[in-house]
């Protein structure tokens, strides 16, 4: 397995640690390529980026896997999702995991209606309760809503407020959106906040204001009863997307059996960086460095 704990890599003529530009896109496994191709395309409003590909050999030996693997790559805000379904499947998304699960990891799509991009989740399998939740000021004064993709993939709509729609969607409005104007970030469970954040720093993240969220509305969005968790966003150089680390009051161990890349749930944040490597964070997540 190719899989390492991040360190020194030779970047150039040098040995330097590991710095993580931008993020580049994310990788989900699915366990059907058309099925989840025609839920993000229908449903979501991605575009599909030409035919469907194999996967290079050098990637399926960095990813540790046998078999061969295909791919489809898709496009929403000038933003990238690719979807992977390999010869050997690995497990299937855990059915008992829930919001606040170390595994649970979403992509926020941020729409400028969410009333109007709900009515076109009726099919998928919702995480919040109630519909689309309003949170308050402290928590942001976003409209949220929580749902999974047929495979189990957690995802969010996300609405801002009309006083705090960052810039970079601001200037997006100017064109029409498919159903989402892009990806803003995604969504980590991590066990300590503080392990965490010092950790991605490390690796050239900035953390942004910290935010804790609790209430009847952060509990509806999130499907859990008594759910407080606290919001640290990891800013890279050039946003969106970025990282949010979501660190729950009441928050599991780690699974006995790391996720392989292969597994439904082992999606993989894709980022620009100094040298090409796969590497677990703290909590086991998958982290995909290309040059």
């Amino acid at each position: 397995m190719s899989i390492r704990n991040v360190g020194l890599v030779t970047c150039g003529d040098r040995m330097m640690a590991q710095q993580l530009k931008s993020i580049q896109g994310f990788r989900l496994v699915t366990a059907d390529l058309g099925r989840l191709a025609r839920f993000y395309g229908d449903v979501l409003g991605f575009s599909a980026e030409g035919a469907v590909q194999q996967i290079a050999a050098g990637e399926m030996e960095l990813l540790g896997l046998a078999g061969k693997g295909k791919r489809q790559i898709l496009s929403i805000g000038g933003q990238s999702v690719t979807l992977d379904e390999f010869e050997v499947a690995g497990r299937p998304y855990p059915g008992d995991s829930d919001a606040a699960s170390i595994l649970f990891q979403h992509l926020a799509l941020v729409v400028v209606d969410i009333a109007d991009a709900y009515v076109r989740l009726r099919d998928a399998t919702p995480i919040s309760v109630g519909g689309p939740q309003h949170l308050p000021p402290e928590s942001g004064g976003v409209h949220a809503f929580k749902f999974r993709d047929p495979d189990g993939h957690p995802l969010e709509l996300l609405q801002f407020p009309p006083a705090g729609v960052p810039t970079i969607w601001q200037d997006r409005r100017a064109f029409p959106p498919q159903i989402a104007l892009g990806i803003d970030h995604s969504a980590i469970s991590v066990g300590d906040a503080d392990i965490s954040t010092a950790f991605y720093t490390a690796l050239g993240l900035k953390s942004g204001k910290r935010t804790y969220n609790k209430g009847p509305a952060q509990e509806k969005l999130d499907g859990l009863g008594n759910a407080e968790v606290r919001v640290t966003p990891m800013n890279p150089g050039i946003d969106p997307p970025h990282l949010e680390l979501l660190a729950y009051n009441v928050s599991p161990a780690l699974a006995a059996t790391p996720l392989l890349p292969n597994d439904v749930a082992a999606t993989r944040v894709v980022w620009q960086g100094c040298s090409a490597e796969l590497f677990r964070d703290p909590n086991g997540h998958l982290h995909q460095v290309e040059t």
